[in-house]
């Protein structure tokens, strides 16, 4: 039986190790991880132990930490070891300036994706459930899946990836804000942002994504 890809935009399962490399699979562990606010800014990576739990050798360990190195999740520090990497305003810049060109092209296409749309709504739902029991960091989760999912109306893989990557490095950005003051105003954006897209008013949406991301910018620049 195949496992599900870890680069789904619909889904949320742990990766499996298929089809790639055991540094990959063990990277996108440990993407996943960050991605789901497991790992904060600045924490050390501690190699013994990641080997006993991941059940592989210290050079693929090694070799997964060098793919997220280039993905900017993680930096090598000169004699101190691998941390999970701090973000600057410029990162948060720059990470916004690349989300507009990614999802305001998605939503600019206008097509009903019947899929997309089913995941959308299921996102929305946990994002909802989770904040009417207060679990305001898997918001934070929902959020980023919900804007995955709008990424991947592009119909390209490469893209999917790249969001994948590029939403795990924001997540990182999260910690420097209350879950709760910083998800909150955005919920009802985002279930107005699927009304926009259920019912194919690509303009429309691509409007209120725009003013969206400026928001969720200026909100997130604020913390420095």
């Amino acid at each position: 039986m195949s496992e599900p890809d870890p680069s789904d935009a619909y889904g949320e399962t742990r990766p499996f190790r298929v089809r790639s490399s055991t540094a990959e699979w063990a990277a996108a562990i440990l993407r996943q991880r960050v991605t789901e606010g497991g790992l904060a800014p600045g924490s050390r990576l501690a190699e013994d132990e990641l080997t006993a739990e991941l059940e592989v050798s210290r050079n693929t360990l090694r070799e997964a930490f060098s793919l997220l190195g280039h993905e900017r999740l993680l930096e090598h520090r000169l004699n101190r070891g691998v941390y999970v990497r701090v973000l600057s305003p410029a990162d948060v810049a720059d990470i916004y300036r690349v989300r507009r060109m990614i999802e305001g092209a998605a939503v600019r296409r206008g097509e009903r994706d019947p899929a997309a749309l089913a995941a959308l709504r299921e996102v929305v739902a946990e994002a909802d459930k989770a904040a009417a029991e207060d679990r305001w960091p898997d918001v934070g989760t929902a959020d980023l899946r919900f804007h995955l999912v709008i990424a991947s109306l592009n119909g390209s893989e490469r893209v999917n990836t790249m969001m994948a990557q590029l939403l795990a490095e924001l997540r990182l950005v999260f910690h420097t804000m209350d879950p709760h003051a910083l998800h909150a105003p955005f919920l009802p954006l985002n279930r107005e942002l699927l009304t926009l897209l259920d019912a194919g008013r690509g303009p429309d949406a691509e409007a209120l994504l725009a003013a969206y991301l400026d928001q969720a910018e200026r909100v997130l620049l604020a913390t420095y």
